[in-house]
Order: C-alpha cells, then sequence, then structure tokens
C-alpha cells in the first residue's frame, strides 16, 4: 500500500494532533496522546500523526494516498486559522 509523509513545521503540533484526532475520534477507531496520534479511517486507510516542539509529523497509508494527503492538511489547516501551515508530501520508506 502506498505510504506518504508530511513535515509540517508549527509550535502547535500537539494541539492539531489532538484535534483531528478528537474530530475523526466520533466516527472513526482513534487512539492518541498529545505526542502521538493513530487514526484508521478503515479499508485500510490509516494516519500516524507525531508532534514535537516545533513539528507535526504526519505518516499516510492508503491505497489512495493523493485524496487521503487533501483531506487530512484540509483539516489540519482549518484548526491552524491563525498560522500558515505547510504541506510538503513525500513518499515515505515502506519499511
Amino acid at each position: 500500500m502506498p505510504k506518504s509523509k508530511a513535515v509540517v513545521t508549527t509550535k502547535h503540533a500537539s494541539r492539531y494532533l489532538q484535534q483531528l484526532c478528537k474530530h475523526w475520534g466520533h466516527k472513526f477507531k482513534v487512539e492518541f496522546s498529545p505526542v502521538e496520534g493513530h487514526i484508521d479511517l478503515g479499508e485500510g486507510r490509516l494516519v500516524d500523526l507525531s508532534a514535537n516542539d516545533s513539528a507535526l509529523i504526519v505518516d499516510l497509508d492508503a491505497a489512495d494516498v493523493p485524496r487521503l494527503e487533501q483531506v487530512v492538511a484540509d483539516h489540519i489547516v482549518r484548526f491552524a486559522f491563525r498560522e500558515e501551515l505547510h504541506f510538503e508530501w513525500k513518499p515515505a520508506d515502506p519499511s
């Protein structure tokens, strides 16, 4: 299954990670802490998140990676309306 990764520079990584997990937690299987999140969107679509003091790291695993990249980025950008975030998606190491 194709994988993709983005490292998004922000000092609010933990906030956005938790917001996305809470947002999708009503509909999907979600596990998270302030520094890690895992969202199972079903049908083999997975979103893994990690946060540190300077960045939010987003790892995707899905058959339709480009579509999921857009959906995840759009959601996080809405949460981050006070700052401009840049997502540069790259193929992730399949290991």
